[in-house]
């Protein structure tokens, strides 16, 4: 069998690829296997596509505020681009690391961890992955309804009632605020349930409408206050020379963990590029150029709310809802609305549909793991989450103690084990001669490195009280990466090292 099945090079000048054309061999197991999860026929997403990708990532509410936050940190405003330039750079070149594996062989993130983790405990990696959506599919669609209710109550004042939780309220949640999440609940399920070319095209539209509406609201902004008013310090600047490093270290840790979701599943979206050069270019317009330009324009327009309106405000529906129209008001918040279903759809639906499929592909299809994700969404009631700031802290902690090892393992197997090689066929078998059944189905080296990497990672987490461990609490996504890489190295050793890597 081949080590590696190479995209069809007769594709090249192809647009838009749909879920469930994968390519079924007569000696696929059919218990790790349906049209979704085998390799693709066909690859046909350009550079621009991925760019697409990282914008409708990158463009919503809370890229909004999290880039934001970067300036009113008490850093000079040059020690911000910094630290942005850095987070974003080590983003983008493990997003790179993360790609190269789906891309060559066509099949997603759950699939080829089967390579690392074995062909059932690759279910491990899947469902940690998959949950951790579900929360952040339910907190953003939550984000996107409050942009909503913006609109709604701008057009009709006599909402106003409904949109009291003391008054028409269930679970924490105002009776208007119920009907907006329904609303697009559905409408996402409905953009989802078309597949992937819908999906393309819709994230195609949603970061470039973004870019409309933020120059537009800034332009706006500096008719109003002037150009002087622009400033790229968003407060006071209490952090000089030395004194600024913990501070910029923490706010490249911040960015790396807002991305390290889509980070760790990105493969589920590689695996359409028609070439990795074109993953590479995307990657690269779309994380280092467009994160930066974000990121500016979002300081900028922040700054000007000062003089505009009297206070600092970091909301842009909340910026634009100060405008004296209800056109700009519809508008803007529209906008940021569909936007914001744009990430939820890209990172948080599409990557548990994978997982949740990949834990029984015959009962289980792209469409239906999904759905679970979405009912699921509904039942954590994400807006009681999203309401305490303190979940919200612990929630970034633990998603980096758990992702971060799964990442490491992931890239020390690949590229470092493995050199690259990977078995595609041997991935969809159960037969016990096959490269990736271990013991089992069950790699431990990988699941031992997991646990090791996840629950050290934890502990700043969790013991807050410590000396310093609040400090280091912010790393944990590097804590766990580099634990889970290194402890599997170890764990590997010289002999397991020649039996993973056999030709």
């Amino acid at each position: 069998m081949a080590d590696t099945l190479h995209p069809p090079q007769d594709l090249v000048e192809a647009a838009g690829m749909p879920v469930g054309s994968g390519n079924i061999k007569p000696g696929y197991d059919p218990a790790l296997t349906n049209e979704d999860l085998a390799p693709l026929r066909e690859q046909r997403w350009g550079a621009y596509n991925i760019f697409a990708f990282w914008m409708s990532d990158v463009h919503s509410v809370g890229g909004y505020v999290t880039a934001g936050s970067l300036f009113a940190l008490g850093l000079s405003s040059w020690q911000v681009l910094v630290s942005l330039l850095a987070g974003i750079t080590i983003v983008y070149v493990f997003c790179n690391l993360v790609a190269k594996p789906s891309q060559l062989t066509g099949v997603p993130y759950p699939v080829i961890c089967r390579s690392v983790f074995g062909v059932l405990g690759a279910n491990v990696p899947a469902v940690i992955r998959g949950l951790i959506a579900v929360a952040w599919y339910g907190i953003q669609t939550y984000l996107a309804s409050a942009a909503l209710d913006v609109v709604l109550l701008k057009l009709w004042p006599g909402l106003a009632p409904y949109a009291d939780v003391d008054q028409y309220g269930f679970l924490g949640l105002p009776l208007l605020g119920w009907c907006s999440y329904a609303l697009l609940w559905v409408l996402q399920a409905a953009v989802f349930w078309t597949g992937m070319e819908t999906i393309r095209r819709f994230i195609d539209f949603c970061g470039p409408a973004v870019y409309v509406v933020m120059f537009a609201l800034t332009g706006y902004l500096i008719y109003r206050a002037g150009w002087d008013s622009i400033n790229l310090t968003l407060g006071e600047v209490r952090y000089h020379g030395w004194d600024a490093l913990p501070v910029m270290l923490g706010a490249i840790a911040l960015v790396v963990s807002y991305f390290s979701g889509p980070m760790l599943n990105f493969g589920d979206f590689s695996r359409y590029g028609r070439s990795f050069r074109a993953v590479k270019t995307g990657n690269l317009l779309g994380l280092p150029v467009n994160f930066l330009v974000f990121s500016l324009l979002t300081v900028v327009t922040a700054s000007l709310t000062m003089p505009v309106f009297g206070e600092l405000i970091t909301d842009p529906v909340a910026t634009v809802a100060r405008i004296d129209s209800t056109f700009a008001i519809v508008l803007g918040a529209l906008t940021f609305t569909i936007a914001t279903i744009g990430i939820n759809i890209v990172a948080n639906f599409i990557s548990p549909a994978f997982d949740f499929s990949n834990v029984s592909p015959q009962r289980i299809s792209w469409r239906a793991g999904g759905m679970i994700a979405a009912v699921g969404s509904v039942l954590i009631t994400p807006w009681n989450l999203y309401n305490n700031p303190e979940v919200i802290h612990y929630t970034l902690e633990v998603l980096g103690a758990f992702i971060g090892p799964l990442f490491g393992v992931l890239i020390a197997d690949y590229y470092l084990i493995r050199r690259q090689r990977v078995d595609v066929d041997d991935m969809f078998t159960l037969s016990p001669t096959g490269r990736y059944h271990y013991r089992k189905g069950y790699n431990p080296a990988a699941l031992t490195a997991t646990a090791i990497g996840a629950l050290v990672a934890m502990v700043p987490v969790l013991w807050t009280g410590g000396p310093g461990m609040h400090g280091i609490a912010q790393y944990s996504w590097f804590i766990g990466m580099a634990l889970g890489l290194g402890a599997y190295l170890a764990l590997a050793g010289p002999f397991r090292v020649r039996e993973l890597s056999r030709a």
